[in-house]
């Protein structure tokens, strides 16, 4: 089965209160996005496109033809980012992970395992979630006892009580 991705890297990154574009930010001596990049290339995806915005050109200048690239020129959200990519690769057959530019730590292993369980169930997509001691700041994926889950990706303040204490992690790797 053919294998793609999508690499969100149009953020702003505010909070790191940097003037380096967050995506560029090195970890052991490369820029995150090259991590995550190479990552993907060892999963053998064939294609891999990068969502640029806030700070494209370096982005672009950074990873040159190791991508193709798509604009995202209002930041509306994590689906618009991934529906840029659609002009390229919405005609194509497989799998395609969506994973943000930012997720270095993001192994090859995992990513494997993540896409043969996702090929064999022949699932619509697969969700990466981890569990965490102290959730604060992340969505919360409700799991549910048919199988079913759902996302909450709203901020702590709108979040249920009840959700806010849960520890299973929605984590920007989708299938």
């Amino acid at each position: 089965m053919k294998r793609m991705a999508i690499v969100l890297a149009a953020g702003q990154g505010k909070r790191m209160k940097s003037k380096l574009y967050k995506v560029l930010h090195p970890v052991c001596g490369k820029p995150m996005v090259g991590h995550v990049l190479q990552t993907v290339e060892q999963v053998s995806c064939e294609r891999s496109v990068v969502v640029v915005g806030h700070g494209a050109e370096a982005v672009r200048s950074y990873l040159g033809d190791a991508a193709e690239y798509v604009l995202q020129e209002e930041q509306l959200g994590t689906g618009h980012a991934v529906k840029q990519a659609k002009e390229l690769l919405g005609s194509e057959q497989g799998s395609t992970i969506v994973i943000c530019g930012d997720t270095p730590l993001v192994t090859p292993e995992t990513l494997e395992g993540l896409l043969k369980l996702h090929e064999s169930s022949q699932a619509a997509a697969t969700v990466l979630t981890a569990h965490m001691d102290n959730p604060k700041g992340y969505g919360r994926v409700i799991r549910g006892g048919s199988g079913r889950r759902s996302a909450d990706r709203g901020t702590e303040r709108l979040q249920s009580r009840r959700r806010r204490g849960l520890r299973n992690q929605y984590r920007n790797v989708l299938f």
